[in-house]
């Protein structure tokens, strides 16, 4: 038997204090969720006497990447990710169904509303992780 779950009921958050200790608020009406995807540098250390001619490599830096979420857009002047955008950097969390969290630093990079004439209004926000983020 699977163990395989759809993404409904997954939440997104953001901290009050922008520390991953501080208290988060879930942000309304999320409609999708992108996690953190991990990537390494791959550092060439080729040198004159590499076996064979082949290129060698060490394993370099590691980057979380961005987390993206879609949500309903419902103006507010109380925006909670504008004013995360506008603090700088922040904390941030996702908390899946099954309790499993991911709790991360970033900057929010992009923020784009959209009111379409016939449709619901949606947003989408960009969040570059900085740093180890926690997965608990």
């Amino acid at each position: 038997m699977t163990n395989a779950k759809i993404g409904f009921g997954n939440l997104f958050a953001i901290s009050d204090d922008q520390t991953t200790t501080g208290t988060f608020a879930d942000v309304a009406e999320v409609t999708n969720i992108t996690p953190p995807n991990y990537s390494r540098d791959a550092v060439e250390a080729t040198h004159t006497a590499s076996p064979d001619s082949f290129r060698e490599y060490v394993a370099g830096l590691m980057d979380a990447g961005e987390v993206q979420i879609e949500l309903n857009f419902v103006p507010a002047v109380a925006d909670t990710i504008i004013a995360a955008m506008t603090v700088g950097q922040g904390a941030f969390k996702i908390t899946f169904t099954n309790a499993v969290t991911w709790t991360f630093l970033a900057v929010v990079t992009n923020y784009a509303p959209g009111a379409p004439l016939a449709d619901r209004m949606t947003a989408s926000a960009t969040f570059k992780i900085t740093g180890k983020p926690v997965l608990a």
